[in-house]
């Protein structure tokens, strides 16, 4: 997870996407900007609707499971974030805003035990 610009707790690196990009292609891009990692997108893990920082609309993020291969030295935002390396129940408990806590309880929750039990995948249909 990554230090937020704005105040306390921590966060999931997001942003939006590049008409030229997929959102898969965004959330690689913005892991590498924001938290100085690079690796491979596992799974899509849900998608979490917020509040925007505009008075009365909304954003919906997608949430993916990346495997990290490599952790950069140096990279976009590391001025201005710093990179913490936490269990699950650590980043639930220190995630700024509640929908990322689901994110991690329910879907990356979901996802690990569905792989530790030979999965990989998750349904998230219901979302």
């Amino acid at each position: 997870m990554i230090s937020s610009q704005s105040g306390p707790g921590l966060l999931f690196p997001k942003g939006g996407w590049e008409n030229d990009e997929t959102v898969e292609e965004a959330a690689a891009r913005e892991a590498i900007e924001e938290a100085g990692v690079r690796g491979d997108l596992v799974q899509l893990l849900g998608f979490y609707d917020f509040k925007s920082k505009q008075p009365e609309a909304m954003c919906r993020a997608a949430i993916f499971a990346l495997h990290v291969k490599e952790e950069l030295a140096s990279w976009p935002e590391q001025n201005t974030r710093q990179r913490s390396w936490l269990t699950v129940p650590e980043a639930a408990e220190q995630s700024r805003y509640p929908w990322m806590q689901e994110a991690l309880v329910t879907g990356f929750s979901a996802w690990l035990e569905n792989w530790r039990n030979g999965g990989g995948r998750v349904d998230r249909s219901e979302r």
